[in-house]
């Protein structure tokens, strides 16, 4: 669709066009249009999209023939996908909780898969589908959806949507499984830990006559208990001495573990600056990296930006935002990751090989870039 707003950057409407133009009919997101492997809806990147763009559409409303804005309308109809998929899977869902309130071990057919085809079919099976941040992050992008666009009563299949999720995600959230990169599938993340409290959060908040207090109790305890680092951090992993710049989850706004100011965050912040920060490239993801020769992500880039801008320090988020800007193509399409910078580039060219090269546009990215540019401005 055609995207014209006076005083935004080209840049800014081009983020708004990718994103809009790779909606598909049934309300979810593309990961990106051009990659295969991509070319599927998830919970976690259409959550992050629909609440940059419900942002963007209090700040910035692109008029829309049909509803509010050309954003609201288009978070809102993500958000009835989100629902329509977890409500198509109640069945399912409902033995998977009752089997852990029976201590019986999970079955993953059972389980919430992770990205979806057009029509809203799961993705095919040769994927690590067990993945519990999507379904979380996806209760704390309502939120802000609900409250800005003043949706109360919820709709009761939002409210059914909700409530499931929500048990769903209290009943498992000490079970290994894949973490947001969709690695490492048995351990316990810390990064989807700190999804699910701020989902719980969510929920709580969504639908007042929930009440996860002793859950959150619980997560909050077994990170202080073993998520931590021997130097204070938040670890990658139970178990491990490692960051991952997948930790910035635990700082989201309104329903985040942490605040963006707590000392533990800020301890998190300084080792991925210190460990993962690229000056002048972006940010990776973990030292053990070798997706794509383990790339500088232009996305957690931006998503550190986010951060820098919650904690007063523009001066730093604007920096990271003129360097992303720079590693958009001519077209203005961002990228995943860059390979200017690699911790492991013996592995780029077979990950080019197997998946085609880095994706481009990403659609997350550009949500990120859509949220630090509004944060700068307000």
């Amino acid at each position: 669709m055609a995207v014209k707003s006076p005083g935004l950057t080209p840049l800014h409407e081009h983020s708004l066009k990718v994103i809009l133009d790779n909606q598909n009919e049934g309300g979810g997101y593309l990961a990106c249009p051009v990659m295969p492997d991509y070319q599927f809806s998830w919970f976690r990147d259409g959550a992050f999209i629909a609440y940059a763009l419900t942002v963007d559409g209090t700040l910035n409303p692109i008029p829309h023939a049909v509803g509010r804005n050309a954003q609201w309308d288009s978070a809102d109809r993500f958000h009835r996908w989100c629902a329509r998929m977890i409500n198509s899977r109640a069945a399912a869902i409902e033995r998977t909780i009752a089997r852990a309130a029976n201590g019986e071990p999970l079955v993953l057919a059972d389980t919430l898969n992770a990205r979806y085809q057009l029509h809203g079919d799961p993705g095919p099976d040769d994927w690590p589908e067990f993945q519990l941040d999507g379904p979380a992050i996806w209760l704390w992008s309502l939120t802000k959806y609900v409250d800005v666009c003043r949706v109360r009563p919820l709709p009761l299949e939002w409210e059914q949507a909700v409530e499931l999720t929500a048990r769903y995600l209290a009943a498992i959230w000490q079970s290994p499984c894949n973490d947001c990169w969709e690695e490492r599938g048995t351990e316990v993340h810390v990064s989807t830990l700190a999804a699910i409290f701020a989902g719980l959060n969510a929920a709580e908040y969504l639908v007042p006559r929930l009440n996860f207090s002793a859950v959150k109790d619980a997560i909050q305890k077994f990170i202080f208990a073993q998520g931590i680092t021997p130097g204070y951090e938040l670890a990658k992993a139970v178990g491990l001495d490692m960051v991952d710049a997948n930790l910035l989850l635990a700082a989201l706004p309104d329903f985040g573990l942490l605040k963006p100011d707590d000392p533990l965050m800020q301890r998190t912040i300084a080792r991925i600056e210190r460990d993962l920060l690229a000056q002048g490239h972006g940010v990776h993801r973990h030292r053990a990296d070798t997706y794509y020769g383990g790339g500088a992500w232009v996305l957690l880039g931006l998503w550190l930006a986010w951060y820098y801008t919650q904690i007063g320090q523009p001066k730093r988020a604007q920096e990271i935002l003129g360097w992303a800007e720079a590693h958009a193509d001519s077209d203005g399409n961002l990228p995943e990751q860059v390979n200017d910078v690699m911790f492991a580039p013996d592995f780029y060219e077979p990950w080019v090989q197997k998946r085609g090269e880095i994706a481009q546009p990403l659609l997350w990215t550009h949500a990120k870039y859509l949220l630090v540019r509004n944060a700068l401005a307000t």
